[in-house]
């Protein structure tokens, strides 16, 4: 067997509408399917399942401030993109952490609404992974 790529991966939330408005205004998503619990979104080849854990407590606020070695998921985004994306964190109130230069490119990582680390990454030369 041989994995082709990643379909989908799922992050769970304490409140749908929330989260579903977190992934399309601050990250720019859409969605693709609505259930009662369960929202699927999509953002360029990426799909994230949004599922309702209405008693999800939420994750500790430590994983920003350290989040190397951290379980989380990463969105490659262009590198203008990157770069104004900690402006708009900050202007949301969005927790982030300085970005972090590993030579070919940049990464910021950052908390959703329920706590989920995540992270944007953003090469230098083409907007790619070489």
């Amino acid at each position: 067997m041989k994995v082709k790529r990643l379909d989908h991966f799922g992050a769970d939330v304490a409140d749908l509408g929330r989260a579903e408005r977190f992934y399309a205004e601050v990250l720019g998503m859409s969605v693709q399917l609505r259930l009662a619990d369960q929202v699927l979104m999509r953002g360029g080849e990426t799909i994230c399942a949004l599922f309702l854990k209405p008693d999800r407590a939420p994750s500790d606020p430590e994983h920003v401030r350290n989040p190397l070695g951290k379980s989380h998921h990463a969105f490659e985004v262009a590198w203008e993109d990157l770069k104004a994306a900690q402006a708009l964190f900050a202007a949301r109130g969005v927790p982030h952490h300085a970005p972090i230069d590993w030579g070919d490119h940049d990464c910021l990582y950052f908390l959703d609404p329920d706590g989920n680390l995540l992270e944007l990454v953003g090469y230098r030369s083409n907007g790619t992974r070489t």
